[in-house]
């Protein structure tokens, strides 16, 4: 890790072609380790990060030391997004047209700590707000089984965090998604949804 701090960038839609391959790298190292256990498949990604390119409105935040892209956080009009991530919000009807929903934020381990969460945040809610069409973000995240023995002992989870942004956590909005969990394989895995208003610009 360099002693200067990351270079942050914003692109969306055909901005982002580039960079692909990059994040995709970056969601395998990341997600592989603890909560996701994700085992990673190349093609998987390809498919999924080709979705928020083709979304003229969609945003990856990326953070650089130098030219290494050393953290990712996505975002797209739910709308964008398919229907699985959309029937949790149909159920409850909550109109999808206004939600603007945060894929994932990937940040490798020596950066955590800095700051560079919150500029995720900042700058993903600073677009979707630009859009001037949303009045929800929202984000999933993996449900794990507190006393799972493969939990690190020192994990910390980012439940205390996603509340200080003001996000809450929606109990009766879970979907199932399907991957190869490592040393496991294919597994239907439930992902609850957090949530927030999308406040005016001051």
């Amino acid at each position: 890790m360099s002693s200067s701090a990351p270079t942050m960038r914003a692109l969306s839609g055909d901005a982002m072609q580039p960079w692909l391959d990059a994040v995709a790298q970056l969601r395998m190292t990341v997600f592989r380790d603890w909560p996701y256990l994700y085992a990673g498949a190349a093609g998987y990604e390809r498919d999924y990060l080709a979705a928020y390119a083709r979304s003229p409105r969609s945003v990856f935040v990326l953070a650089f030391d130098g030219d290494t892209v050393v953290g990712a956080a996505t975002g797209l009009p739910l709308a964008d997004d398919t229907a699985e991530f959309q029937a949790p919000f149909a159920d409850q009807d909550i109109a999808v047209a206004r939600v603007f929903y945060f894929g994932e934020s990937v940040l490798l381990p020596q950066w955590r700590g800095t700051g560079i969460g919150h500029r995720f945040f900042d700058l993903r809610e600073s677009h979707a707000r630009g859009l001037g069409d949303f009045d929800m973000t929202a984000f999933a995240a993996v449900d794990r089984a507190e006393h799972d023995p493969r939990r690190p002992v020192a994990h910390r989870d980012n439940a205390a965090f996603w509340h200080r942004r003001g996000y809450v956590r929606q109990p009766g909005m879970t979907m199932l998604l399907r991957w190869d969990e490592v040393d496991v394989g294919d597994v239907a895995h439930p992902m609850t949804f957090w949530t927030r208003p999308l406040e005016a610009a001051a």
